[in-house]
């Protein structure tokens, strides 16, 4: 053999091993409903239907330009200052397609086969709605793999987390974001086992209608289920099993010691309660008094107490309310959690693993 001949068939070997080290043999990972799903990881193209922020944190800069579809609805409509922030920072979020609403019965498959993703990332509660579609994806070859933050369990956000680092390929980061999640809600239920303090009692509801209507509390799931993570005694928990409005009457017979109302940065009424990005602290306050004017509610131990708060609903569903729950803990049991900031640990997530910052009012002592 002559040594060009040599030559070309070094090259012609490197070459191959090139392309066979570029091929991503195909992975097995398991979602949180325990399904067993075959796909090529990191997946290049990603269509996805809940939890943006945290797809965004755990990915990195690489998961904006792997995503080529969205559910963009709920977010857009309940928190349109914070996809501006993110469009402005990452322009291209503006080329993704959007496929429609679950919730708003707006989802078409034939937008999201056309995308052509590598995986559709989807909810526990839109693969269930979605059940008659999802052979459809999974004929076409699109593995459908699905994360749970709505539990708001630490072993669902845990697991949630892990799936999303896969998916990504970013499974170091993944686990730092899961442990450092894990260990806000270790130290605040350690506390709280320690001090064996009677359970404070609680409610929660979402003041998007304003104090003149009752809106939504939560039993089993969401706020009831992150009161229940910061060991509060739900007063809604007898009487509503997922969510949905109290009776009032029922309400002040279980005189709640501490009353959370939530809100988001997008609201219809004008003395709905507002909190979030853009939002000032004394307008968020001025709207939380006027829920402390309900009637009967001047008799209720939280509202003599001044122990009335805001809290930001867009920051639920997430690994952000890690914060959420700080500020739950530390509102129910103050002498246990004076030294932890809730506000700083939201705006530090977003420094560290979001390229936003955000300004605003996201938790609030009504007094």
């Amino acid at each position: 053999m002559t040594r060009q001949f040599l030559k070309r068939l070094a090259l012609s070997a490197t070459l191959a091993l090139g392309a066979l080290s570029a091929w991503a043999a195909p992975s097995t990972i398991e979602d949180v409903l325990g399904r067993k799903v075959t796909l090529e990881l990191p997946a290049k193209r990603v269509l996805l239907g809940f939890y943006l922020e945290d797809y965004l944190a755990v990915g990195g800069d690489k998961a904006f330009d792997r995503l080529v579809g969205l559910s963009l609805g709920w977010f857009v409509k309940s928190r349109p200052a914070v996809w501006e922030q993110y469009v402005a920072a990452r322009p291209t979020l503006r080329d993704v397609v959007d496929v429609g609403s679950v919730q708003f019965q707006s989802f078409s498959l034939e937008k999201a086969l056309a995308t052509k993703p590598d995986v559709v990332v989807l909810a526990d509660w839109q693969f269930k709605a979605l059940a008659s579609e999802i052979p459809r994806l999974e004929a076409a070859g699109i593995p459908v793999v699905v994360v749970d933050y709505n539990a708001q369990t630490l072993e669902r956000h845990l697991a949630s987390t892990k799936v999303l680092g896969q998916v990504t390929g970013e499974t170091a980061r993944a686990q730092s974001i899961a442990d450092g999640y894990q260990q806000v809600v270790q130290t605040i239920q350690q506390r709280i086992a320690k001090a064996k303090l009677p359970r404070p009692r609680v409610y929660i509801e979402l003041g998007d209608k304003g104090p003149a209507e009752h809106s939504y509390t939560y039993g089993k799931n969401m706020w009831g289920a992150m009161v229940d993570l910061v060991g509060g005694d739900n007063v809604a928990a007898p009487f509503v099993k997922d969510w949905g409005p109290i009776n009032p009457e029922q309400l002040l017979v279980s005189k709640p010691q501490v009353v959370f109302i939530a809100g988001y940065e997008s609201v219809s009424q004008p003395d709905a309660m507002q909190m979030g990005f853009g939002v000032p602290a004394g307008e968020a306050r001025r709207r939380l008094q006027g829920f402390a004017q309900r009637k009967g509610w001047s008799a209720l131990p939280a509202v003599q107490d001044g122990r009335l708060h805001g809290v930001y609903h867009g920051a639920t569903r997430s690994l952000l309310d890690a914060a959420q729950l700080q500020y739950l803990a530390k509102a129910l049991y103050p002498t246990l959690f004076a030294d932890i900031d809730p506000d700083a640990t939201y705006r530090d997530f977003y420094r560290r693993y979001l390229p936003i910052q955000p300004q605003g009012t996201f938790v609030l002592n009504g007094k």
